[in-house]
């Protein structure tokens, strides 16, 4: 391709690299990539398989330290319990990350993209490998492709995809895991499929939806499902540090020779960025949607450069300003404004989990019920009451009635007491005397007792009016 080409030829935005022009499937196949980011991600990769992997049978308290149990509404995050009743501030927490995503997006761009998605770790560091394993390097999984169907195929092929699936179900069976706990989990795999056909079926569908991804869909997800590199086009701009083809030194561009003196760019076109590329694009076309920032090409350019006695960095972490007017990274206004965002956000989180109680009741006066003339000068109010115990250890509770030292509660049924994690109702009659009632509705304070200590106050009104 010639540089007039490259400059103004710019038909590659208006499709997708890895469709041809009838709609079909363009399989990719990136040469293996190496050097010294690919490395650094791989070491990344290794503490986030080892979190990934172990995290589930890590318990505080008998409870798993992490788990999102969608199905029950309990979501426990480093060994704190979050109830349905809490979900405001989980949510807060999943905006957090989300604006925090979107800053890191406006300063560094996709990085996280190629550097900590599940979906890319999945990918180029597991079943990839295992892929070059198996296959060989490119040019050799072309070959493949193209033989036809004799022993060494099939083997090869069955192989593969036999570690695909075992994989798949392992990582089926973790993500579970953080759904329904690593203890549910393991009665699902003792007991027979029968007395767990639910949690059976999820299991085979996990597996197949991640099979079908790593062994097919691949590169489509980051490309087509994932909203993410769609938004990076809102949120990136000229100051934004992304994976970068300088053409202002690259260009123009022309094949290497050996002894010449170069007149044009260092860029000798060998292509081996576009090879290494595992969505299959050409970086010196500029930023693109389906760039993943994984560095690939980065390394690959740099064993060129240093090869050719070039210096490196022709392919680097850079902004359109930093390479067009060699301004350095800025902290910019939009900048500021997300930051300051981020930070009003973490502090309303902080404060919610600070001031959050591991308590929660709930007390109303029963429908219907009008009050009861009661003896000694008394009325009563019917009330129910329901307790949320968010903590780990069973608590009675003691019910008093702040600033009625005269007033009376008889609980009815059994004694008011609360499992860990659980939710329980019951009801009581309070009983006040008549010279303590001054109008139609009085308001009361009602706490709350465990062993001794007040760990709730509720509001509630007391009907009643005595003539």
């Amino acid at each position: 391709m010639s540089n007039s080409d490259t400059i103004n030829h710019d038909d590659f935005r208006d499709h997708i690299g890895t469709m041809d022009e009838q709609g079909k499937r363009k399989w990719i196949y990136p040469t293996k990539p190496f050097g010294k980011l690919y490395n650094l991600r791989k070491y990344l990769s290794y503490l986030y398989l080892i979190v990934f992997f172990t995290l589930p049978f890590i318990k505080v308290q008998g409870e798993p330290l992490f788990m999102i149990n969608v199905l029950e509404r309990k979501f426990i995050l480093f060994g704190m319990i979050f109830w349905s009743q809490d979900f405001f501030i989980f949510g807060l927490g999943l905006l957090i990350f989300i604006v925090f995503i979107a800053l890191f997006t406006v300063i560094f761009g996709r990085v996280f993209c190629g550097w900590a998605c599940p979906q890319t770790i999945f990918m180029e560091m597991l079943f990839r490998r295992i892929e070059y394993w198996i296959e060989g390097d490119a040019p050799h999984q072309k070959a493949l492709k193209k033989a036809p169907w004799d022993a060494k195929k099939i083997f090869k092929r069955t192989t593969k995809y036999i570690l695909f699936f075992l994989l798949s179900f392992l990582i089926a069976n973790t993500f579970l895991a953080y759904i329904i706990g690593i203890d549910e989990l393991f009665a699902i795999i003792r007991e027979p499929v029968s007395q767990h056909k639910g949690g059976f079926t999820a299991i085979l569908i996990f597996t197949g939806v991640f099979f079908f991804v790593y062994s097919w869909f691949r590169e489509q997800v980051c490309i087509i499902v994932c909203p993410y590199g769609r938004m990076q086009g809102v949120l990136l701009d000229r100051n934004s540090v992304v994976v970068a083809y300088d053409y202002v030194r690259g260009e123009n561009r022309h094949k290497f020779k050996k002894n010449e003196v170069r007149t044009g760019g260092d860029c000798i076109d060998c292509n081996l960025c576009v090879k290494v590329c595992p969505t299959g694009i050409d970086i010196r076309n500029g930023t693109q949607l389906e760039c993943v920032n994984c560095t690939a090409c980065i390394d690959a350019c740099d064993h060129i450069m240093e090869s050719v006695g070039l210096p490196k960095g022709l392919i680097r972490f850079d902004s359109e300003n930093g390479i067009k007017n060699k301004v350095k990274l800025a902290f910019t206004g939009r900048m500021k404004a997300y930051s300051l965002v981020l930070l009003a956000l973490i502090g309303i989180e902080t404060t919610l989990l600070i001031t959050r109680s591991d308590y929660d009741a709930t007390i109303i006066r029963a429908k219907g019920m009008l009050y009861q003339e009661q003896p000694n000068n008394q009325l009563s109010n019917l009330y129910t009451i329901k307790l949320v115990n968010k903590t780990r250890k069973e608590f009675p509770v003691e019910l008093k009635v702040r600033d009625y030292p005269n007033a009376k509660i008889e609980v009815v049924g059994k004694d008011l007491e609360v499992k860990k994690e659980d939710v329980t109702q019951g009801g009581f009659f309070l009983f006040l005397d008549k010279n303590d009632i001054k109008q139609r509705k009085t308001e009361l304070n009602i706490e709350i007792y465990s062993h001794g200590k007040l760990i709730k106050t509720v509001k509630t009104n007391f009907l009643g009016y005595a003539l």
